[in-house]
């Protein structure tokens, strides 16, 4: 195996190697190029920088771009390895020729970008040294208007029902665990009441992670069921239900509310009365006719409301007694 310096003389080695890796890895449709918009860049690394061939036998089986438009840094592009040829050195050899050329140039350090879906090539690079510096997000201007109209968030709120008669042992789980979650202004454990003890956190209350955290180690803690209630941000209404420590059963009003899900993740998130009824007696025909999800919030009840409805049919409202 050789690796040189391509050359004009080479685009059509090049482009069918660039091609195989726009087949294989080139990310989402929106960000893939055509060879004519690709040929500009690498005909000026061509001449501005460089990029380097593999070759074995004769025959081109890898390809790195090299540019030098940086003055801090010099950027690699395009690194890509048939795969007839992987696992035999070759991706590495290509680096070391072009951290050669930019040492040359001056260079201390090298940079480039991988898509976050191409692990085995994260593999790689994190072996050889590389380590992550910056994150590169990209949204659709579509869903960033969506979400920068957003009228300004309310806050959250909730609640964790724990399902037993001890409050020693919950006052007890609770003064030891939140403390971990960080600073609460104020902590209630209620008397038990219709087999639940209600704890009201501020911490937890205002932060829907927090309040899951807690809801799961009670549950853990104490061998049992837990509830955790809540309406987060003023829109969405979620409950999840923990058994032994696991989640037993979940739901959310606006199942998409913080953005687009797998089709089988929104039906997750629908409630299960069944689930529902085993572990806290409701109706499973009230919880189906309560625990609807929908795409906006004015599809359902005022979020509030959609929360005492949920309280009341799960036994843990003021209606529940």
């Amino acid at each position: 195996m050789t690796i040189r310096k391509a050359t004009r003389g080479d685009l059509d080695a090049i482009h069918a190697l660039w091609q195989a890796m726009e087949d294989e890895i080139g990310g989402p449709e929106w960000v893939r190029e055509t060879w004519e918009e690709e040929k500009v860049d690498v005909e000026r690394r061509l001449r501005d920088s460089a990029v380097f061939l593999a070759e074995d036998g004769g025959r081109p089986v890898g390809l790195l771009g090299l540019d030098f438009g940086n003055p801090k840094i010099a950027h690699i592009q395009s690194v890509y390895v048939d795969p007839a040829a992987r696992r035999r050195g070759v991706a590495a050899a290509l680096l070391a020729e072009a951290a050669a050329l930019a040492r040359e140039h001056g260079y201390t350090h090298v940079e480039l970008d991988v898509l976050s879906a191409n692990h085995g090539a994260i593999a790689l690079y994190e072996r050889l040294g590389f380590g992550e510096y910056q994150k590169r997000f990209a949204v659709s201007l579509d869903e960033l208007d969506l979400r920068v109209r957003r009228q300004p968030r309310e806050e959250s709120m909730g609640r964790v029902h724990v399902q037993t008669d001890d409050e020693t042992l919950v006052e007890h789980a609770v003064a030891q665990f939140v403390p971990r979650l960080g600073r609460s202004a104020r902590t209630v454990v209620s008397t038990p009441r219709n087999g639940w003890i209600e704890v009201d956190d501020e911490l937890c209350g205002r932060d829907p992670k927090s309040l899951r955290r807690l809801g799961q180690e009670l549950s853990y803690r104490t061998g049992g069921v837990v509830l955790t209630l809540g309406v987060e941000e003023g829109e969405v209404v979620r409950y999840v239900l923990f058994e032994r420590g696991s989640v037993a059963d979940e739901y959310a009003s606006l199942p998409e509310y913080y953005g687009e899900l797998p089709p089988g993740d929104v039906i997750a998130l629908g409630a299960n009365p069944t689930v529902a009824h085993r572990l806290t007696g409701a109706d499973p025909q009230q919880v189906r006719s309560i625990a609807r999800t929908a795409r906006s919030v004015e599809d359902l009840p005022a979020p509030h409301d959609l929360y005492a409805q949920l309280a009341d049919v799960l036994g843990v409202g003021s209606e529940a007694e």
